[in-house]
């Protein structure tokens, strides 16, 4: 599914799913022992129980603590007679379920499923058993990118059970998230952060997504404050609020942000110090003098690299070099490009030195440097053998510029361009 780009960059980890801990996985004999029923309101009729054989009740314990413990041999091993051969179905039914878990611990999220549904249909289960399966089922849906049919089986546990929890809530957002139904994950999801004042952090990066998504983008900023005033040492608050700022293009209060956590040395890491470049960078582009935000841009990557925040990449000097060139500081961009060069997979980084070589009349340099990022590979192939042209021809090698410009006249964008310089300098 699509996410919000920007969103998705610095804060797309916050939404990973987290199973919860197999809350069913008890021993056999634990269903005899009276307790308080979790489900005192279930519309399910309770069923009676068919165990009566020791040997069973003790195979079972045994085989769900080696679930428990993650020995999936020996659980297997154990479990697996009960669900073919034992005369009660409710041991049949825990013994599925102990399986069903060693599937889920395998990553087998399918298996699982079609086990534990397997257990869930079994009839004999206690409610209070049965409804948490039917919980976990919907959990293990999740898992295995079933979201539809995870709603299905959340709405049928509340329906069914009479039950209301805000993690079921949650749940139901997560999966409504997923589906791009974003109305709906919404109120599901402010209906989970009602009912608890212990929400998981998780459950705000989707609400605020979800914001996002649907163009929300105020409500998801006034959230993104909200966490990053209750939290702000932060830092995975810190880097949503940017996000979902800059999703709302409101670059001065990223800025702003950003700066603040920077004067009380929040800002420690990578991303961190380059997402903060690169909103200067994007803040100077869109005034009248980018000048003033590049060299503050040029600073805080020349800061982090200090610390060693900031690690040699091609990417990094490749935007300390984009931010140099902005600031109009041509020959500490150059020196930057030629830091990324050998780092990189393409030629970009080497074409950009070699332009501003060439507008320094540094012909034979800005070749070297133009015929490196062809043969690495460049986007523009066409106006890098433009370039290339021109610097032969700023050597007074003719033949090698009319070699050039036929490359670039191969390349629908320049063609036009270097067909016409190649007739005007009498080429054929």
């Amino acid at each position: 599914m699509k996410h919000a780009p920007l969103f998705k960059m610095l804060a797309g980890a916050a939404l990973a799913l987290t199973i919860a801990a197999t809350p069913a996985m008890a021993h056999a004999h634990a269903e005899k022992e009276k307790k308080e029923s979790l489900y005192p309101n279930a519309t399910r009729k309770e069923p009676k129980l068919d165990l009566t054989s020791s040997k069973d009740q003790k195979a079972l314990n045994e085989g769900l603590d080696a679930v428990n413990a993650g020995d999936a041999a020996k659980a297997s091993q154990i479990l697996q007679p009960i669900v073919d051969s034992s005369k009660s179905k409710y041991a049949q039914a825990l013994a599925l379920q102990g399986l069903a878990n060693v599937k889920y611990n395998a990553g087998d999220l399918k298996g699982a499923i079609a086990l534990l549904s397997q257990a869930i249909d079994n009839g004999v289960l206690p409610n209070d058993t049965y409804f948490q399966l039917q919980y976990e089922l919907a959990q293990f849906q999740l898992a295995d990118e079933q979201y539809q049919p995870a709603i299905d089986t959340i709405a049928k546990w509340r329906s069914e059970g009479k039950k209301d929890t805000a993690e079921s809530h949650a749940l139901e957002g997560n999966a409504y998230y997923r589906l791009e139904k974003y109305p709906e994950a919404i109120a599901a999801m402010k209906q989970a952060l009602s009912m608890t004042d212990k929400p998981q952090s998780s459950w705000n990066q989707i609400l605020m997504a979800s914001y996002a998504e649907s163009g929300q983008n105020d409500q998801a900023a006034q959230l993104a404050e909200q966490q990053l005033a209750a939290n702000p040492n932060d830092t995975t608050a810190l880097n949503n609020a940017v996000a979902v700022m800059m999703q709302a293009q409101k670059y001065p209060e990223a800025i702003a942000l950003m700066e603040k956590a920077k004067a009380q040395g929040a800002l420690k890491s990578e991303k961190d110090y380059v997402n903060l470049a690169k909103l200067y960078l994007i803040t100077g582009q869109n005034s009248d003098d980018p000048k003033p935000n590049a060299k503050k841009a040029v600073q805080t990557l020349e800061e982090g690299i200090s610390k060693g925040a900031v690690p040699s990449s091609y990417d990094n000097y490749k935007l300390l070099g984009d931010a140099n060139y902005v600031g109009g500081n041509e020959s500490k961009a150059i020196d930057a490009y030629k830091k990324a060069m050998p780092m990189g997979k393409d030629g970009e980084a080497a074409i950009r030195a070699g332009q501003l070589l060439l507008s320094q009349n540094k012909y034979s340099e800005a070749r070297t440097l133009i015929q490196q990022g062809i043969a690495k590979g460049v986007q523009h192939r066409g106006t890098a053998y433009m370039m290339l042209a021109e610097a032969e021809r700023g050597l007074k090698n003719k033949p090698a510029a009319i070699a050039a410009m036929k490359q670039a006249a191969q390349d629908p964008d320049t063609a036009a361009k270097a067909k016409d310089w190649l007739k005007k300098a009498g080429a054929k």
